[in-house]
């Protein structure tokens, strides 16, 4: 496979400081590089920014953009605001539930625990705007992931044909 890991995941932040006392100090990342400068690298363009990136305990990393001079939102403003979102993976539904009364201990809304059957998961939102989403796995087996990807081709044709979730019951599944 060519893509062996996710390296980082970038979106754009309101103010540097900010996001790193959020990402630091609320869930606890490691704040492990920052870069910029006054053209963008790839492009050439003129750009004032700094790009930080904060590690996660596999190695990966989600990363920020502050970029005060150019124009834009933080984020998609015409999605519906749960759609575009991070999810971290957390140890336990111990560890879930303890994020969940400190982010709330901290004034922080949450909406959760929410069951997707093989996840559970709660979200809020950082001080850019970004979902975020922490979740546990409820499926550990390895046949039930199995079974998923299995089953993932005929959902998907299904789903290309109907654009109706509720057939999926009358879909055949491994």
């Amino acid at each position: 496979m060519l893509c062996k890991k996710l390296h980082h995941a970038a979106y754009r932040c309101r103010d540097a400081r900010e996001t790193a006392d959020f990402y630091t100090k609320v869930l606890g990342l490691k704040f492990s590089h920052i870069v910029g400068g006054d053209y963008v690298p790839s492009t050439g363009l003129y750009s004032p920014h700094a790009h930080l990136f904060f590690e996660m305990e596999d190695g990966s990393s989600i990363a920020f953009f502050e970029c005060p001079k150019d124009p834009g939102n933080m984020k998609d403003m015409e999605s519906p605001d749960w759609i575009q979102h991070f999810a971290f993976e957390v140890d336990s539904r111990q560890a879930l539930l303890a994020a969940k009364a400190r982010l709330e201990e901290a004034g922080i809304a949450v909406v959760g625990p929410t069951d997707h059957s093989f996840l559970l998961s709660i979200y809020f939102f950082d001080p850019s705007g970004h979902r975020l989403e922490l979740a546990v796995r409820n499926a550990t087996d390895p046949a039930t992931f199995r079974s998923f990807e299995e089953a993932a081709p005929e959902l998907l044709a299904l789903w290309e044909q109907t654009h109706d979730w509720s057939l999926r019951d009358a879909a055949p599944t491994h």
